[in-house]
């Protein structure tokens, strides 16, 4: 385990210069890309993920504040999830204790800086493919929000909130909901649902886009908000179901076309 801390930068206040003029998306994942360089949008690096032509490892970059780690149940899903659908030679994570140094809200924008200025490295790095996860203390600036996903690597999820989501016979649990929300995230990161993609499978909730109408699938609205904590029957869904799973593979065989990529292979027929 490492230890960061962020510092201020003439090159980041240029930065959030820049964007004090956007505004920014509320919700689990935001396609809006404010600033000069190309970090994507979440799905812009799906195929770079399915694929293993260039990128044969995968590596998920961990920053976590105090008393905000992940539990070892929920890394250790996300890394199953990431195995049973990305095409990797090996798929690790990176734990680092971080100060993010941040007092208030979190907005969509500043988990971008803050991403930015945290993380180890490019998310293409040589023959790694790299996502970065950050748990910081505090909310989003949208207060239902316990994860979002704002460009093609990185990803924040919202620890105090999914606590205070927890309900009183505690169905499910505050650590059940870590690992489905952390799981719902990786899901943007690959594109679901038809965020860079259109399925030939109706499976996207037309009153909450860019996720699942199966109430089965990780994917489902409800997966990313408190409003989660309105399950209390069942077992609440951490993983893909069959149609999230069938738009991974068809994006792989190319029998999807896949737009907004950072990076494509080189025998991409579209």
């Amino acid at each position: 385990m490492s230890i960061k801390s962020t510092s201020d930068s003439k090159f980041y206040c240029f930065l959030l210069f820049l964007v004090l003029f956007s505004s920014s998306f509320s919700g689990c994942f935001s396609k809006e890309e404010v600033l000069p360089e190309k970090f994507g949008i979440p799905g812009g690096l799906v195929l770079a993920c399915l694929n293993s032509s260039h990128f044969n490892e995968l590596v998920i970059e961990v920053d976590y504040e105090a008393d905000q780690k992940p539990t070892p149940e929920t890394l250790d899903l996300l890394i199953d999830r990431i195995n049973s659908v990305c095409d990797k030679q090996s798929v690790s994570y990176e734990l680092s204790l971080t100060d993010f140094e941040h007092e208030g809200a979190w907005t969509n924008d500043e988990i971008r800086l803050v991403g930015r200025e945290t993380r180890e490295t490019n998310a293409m790095n040589e023959n790694q493919l790299r996502f970065h996860f950050m748990f910081p203390s505090g909310t989003h600036s949208d207060s239902n929000v316990l994860g979002v996903a704002v460009d093609a690597s990185t990803v924040m999820i919202f620890v105090d909130t999914i606590k205070e989501s927890e309900n009183l016979i505690q169905r499910p649990s505050w650590e059940e909901i870590e690992a489905a929300v952390t799981i719902h995230e990786f899901g943007h990161l690959l594109g679901l649902v038809n965020l860079v993609y259109t399925s030939n499978v109706d499976h996207e909730d037309p009153d909450h886009p860019g996720h699942s109408s199966n109430e089965d699938s990780v994917m489902y609205w409800a997966i990313e908000t408190s409003d989660i904590s309105n399950i209390i029957f069942g077992t609440l869904p951490n993983d893909f179901d069959n149609d999230d799973r069938g738009d991974m593979i068809k994006l792989k065989e190319q029998q999807l076309e896949a737009w907004d990529q950072l990076w494509y292979p080189e025998d991409y027929s579209y």
